[in-house]
């Protein structure tokens, strides 16, 4: 009888964008290729990426430094909103900052970033069947990374709000049969040089 074994999901912030965000600029293209060495002897069995160009750049030049790793593009690993919180769900004090910061979220835009939200926890979160464990790369926004950390830790829904991730940044999230999930590493740099770290951040968060 086929059994369950253990999902290893590895999340990453498309590189550094280009001011109008049609692909990459240099140094983001530098981070997402640096990030492929790190990940060379990690056996991964697939690398799913949103459709927006820095997404997919990212993903491309990831790959090209594994070998032999598909490539998948996935709209649920693209760049939405995966919950609007009501105002009562927050903290009363602070939350009119997050209200303006979703200010322009058209009711289309919650509806549908609900849904991508949810598939993307049936997707790619849990451990998977079978015997023999699976280690996953999905290269996408802040927004969904935040989105699945904050599901790991089974945290208010509201709570993917301030779960910051820099570009080129790796999180990686272990779901074992029959223990919680776990997140091993959050928003790890390592693997970039002093200036490609902390892009994506306003200067005053560089720490």
């Amino acid at each position: 009888m086929t059994g369950t074994a253990t999902r290893y999901l590895y999340l990453v912030r498309h590189g550094e964008a280009s001011p109008d965000e049609s692909g990459l600029t240099e140094g983001g293209r530098r981070q997402a290729t640096l990030l492929g060495q790190r990940l060379r002897d990690i056996p991964l069995a697939v690398v799913h990426h949103g459709p927006l160009p820095r997404a997919e750049q990212t993903a491309r030049l990831i790959g090209d430094q594994l070998k032999d790793v598909p490539l998948r593009v996935s709209e649920v690993a693209g760049d939405y909103v995966p919950h609007m919180p009501a105002r009562e769900e927050l903290p009363a004090e602070s939350a009119d900052f997050p209200l303006r910061f979703l200010d322009g979220v058209t009711d289309e835009e919650r509806v549908r970033g609900a849904e991508l939200a949810r598939r993307a926890v049936d997707l790619f979160t849990g451990p998977v069947n079978g015997d023999e464990d699976r280690h996953e790369l999905v290269v996408t926004h802040n927004f969904l990374v935040a989105w699945l950390v904050r599901d790991a830790l089974h945290a208010p829904k509201w709570r993917w709000l301030g779960l910051n991730h820099g570009n080129a940044a790796l999180t990686v999230i272990r779901y074992a049969p029959g223990r919680p999930s776990c997140v091993l590493v959050s928003n790890d740099m390592r693997h970039l040089p002093p200036e490609l770290r902390w892009t994506g951040f306003p200067p005053e968060w560089h720490v």
